[in-house]
């Protein structure tokens, strides 16, 4: 199944969370469409699932297969599934890329690594769904760190978060430890796509 490329601000409308993480595309809290605000329907117990797997899957930009995949892969590690799943999208080498304020979205996250600007442990990795361990630098090449987009993406960045640490000047950061639960999204029920993919 290709990559979603149609209207971002209508998909977060109709999933009801803010996709891009700033907000801006729910100031209308409503459906898109002509009948808008009445057209918020009581959702079954499947439509929940899925629209909990629909909201995660877009959050992070991937396909189905890939989503499912790395779900199986969770799904086959200690401890809680949907939390471990959570853990796997967070290790992603375009989220990190991203949280590290590399770039504004996590779709240009993954043009970065995809065109070759993106290194882990000082070497070149242009694959987005490469999953960083813990402990792992990543960084960008040296011909790449006076690109204007990534300059500018670096100013506009708000924070990093606590599992992460950035080298201003060496223009890195290390993935120090696995996120807590507590630190990712709150918008997301993952029992509910574990549940889902159980049926």
């Amino acid at each position: 199944m290709a990559r979603y490329t149609g209207p971002k601000f209508k998909l977060s409308r109709r999933l009801g969370i803010s996709l891009s993480g700033t907000g801006k595309e729910l100031k209308r809290p409503f459906p898109p469409g002509q009948h808008g605000p009445g057209q918020r329907k009581k959702l079954s117990g499947y439509g929940v699932q899925l629209q909990e797997k629909q909201k995660l899957r877009h959050m992070y930009g991937l396909g189905e297969k890939q989503f499912h995949n790395l779900f199986v892969k969770a799904s086959k590690m200690a401890g809680k599934s949907g939390e471990n799943f959570m853990f796997l999208l967070e290790s992603r080498l375009d989220n990190l890329v991203y949280r590290l304020g590399f770039a504004n979205t996590r779709a240009g996250a993954r043009q970065l690594v995809s065109h070759g600007h993106v290194t882990v442990n000082g070497k070149k990795v242009d694959i987005a769904s490469y999953i960083v361990s813990t402990g792992d630098v990543v960084g960008l090449r040296e011909r790449s760190r006076n690109l204007t987009s990534i300059k500018e993406a670096v100013a506009n960045r708000h924070h990093v978060p606590a599992y992460l640490e950035f080298n201003e000047q060496a223009m890195e950061g290390r993935y120090v430890r696995l996120p807590e639960r507590a630190e990712l999204s709150q918008d997301i029920d993952e029992k509910q796509i574990v549940e889902f993919y159980s049926r």
